[in-house]
């Protein structure tokens, strides 16, 4: 368990809520946590979604964070983390994004898992959590720092909600009781070029790998998988940046396609 004092806990919350709010990229917090201080980490991630809740927000879900390789490559952290799905974060299907919203936006490809029963054992192999899913369908994660240039550590990520941003489900729910989802592959398209690819084995070798060690961190933190919450599995290749007037669509063999655009600039200088 963490050893640092509370005050550098709540500094760092506030920090990271400051930077969310101003929309304005802060320095790290790990002059505050340590880099490597996950307990510490998810503290700060914790008393961030409380705060959240307090004003209104909805915790819909929970999301894996670093399950890809060349993700994690792209970052330089090396380890999985676990992250909130609050319900202002989910886009509609081939929905449009403000890019105001949005401080340093990266997207990239997953499958996502609607849960239909609890996971709050331990979960010891894959077939549980494969048995917790009532369906999956294709995902777009666009993720987001508060931390100037992505300049993170494990401790900066997670504290940051596992560097969340917004999210898109797919319109095609699927029943993967048969389906070995390690072999799907995965292609995106920005603005009609193809950016990325991959498949499920670049996720944790299955994405129902990620599930499972999402159940058992989210039980180790006090809050474990419900019936209901969306789960955002990891990405299947690496992520791209994104900017206003993009529009990115990417296709998951044997679960389906989801797309999403960001306001043009025209609308940005409209709005803005």
């Amino acid at each position: 368990m963490s050893q640092h004092p509370p005050h550098l806990r709540d500094r760092a919350a506030a920090r990271l809520r400051r930077a969310a709010y101003e929309r304005l990229p802060c320095q790290p917090v790990r002059d505050l946590l340590g880099p490597d201080d996950v307990d510490a980490a998810y503290a700060v991630q914790a008393a961030n979604t409380r705060h959240a809740c307090e004003l209104g927000r909805h915790r819909i879900g929970r999301k894996v964070g670093l399950t890809s390789s060349a993700v994690r490559r792209q970052l330089g952290v090396h380890q999985p983390d676990l992250g909130t799905l609050l319900d202002d974060a989910l886009v509609p299907s081939a929905g449009r994004v403000d890019p105001g919203r949005l401080l340093q936006p990266r997207i990239e490809a997953e499958v996502a898992f609607v849960l239909g029963r609890d996971l709050d054992a331990v979960t010891a192999d894959v077939e549980q959590a494969r048995d917790a899913v009532e369906y999956a369908v294709a995902a777009l994660e666009i993720c987001d720092s508060r931390i100037a240039g992505w300049d993170i550590s494990i401790a900066d990520t997670v504290a940051d909600n596992a560097s969340a941003g917004l999210f898109v489900l797919g319109p095609d729910r699927v029943d993967i009781c048969d389906l070995d989802l390690a072999a799907v592959t995965m292609t995106m398209h920005r603005n009609g070029t193809q950016v990325a690819s991959g498949s499920g084995a670049d996720c944790l070798d299955d994405p129902l790998n990620a599930l499972r060690w999402l159940a058992n961190a989210a039980l180790t933190y006090g809050e474990p998988l419900r019936a209901g919450e969306i789960v955002l599995s990891g990405a299947l290749g690496p992520m791209v940046p994104v900017a206003a007037g993009d529009e990115v669509a990417a296709t998951i063999s044997a679960v389906g396609s989801v797309t999403v655009s960001i306001g043009s600039a025209e609308e940005v200088h409209t709005h803005g």
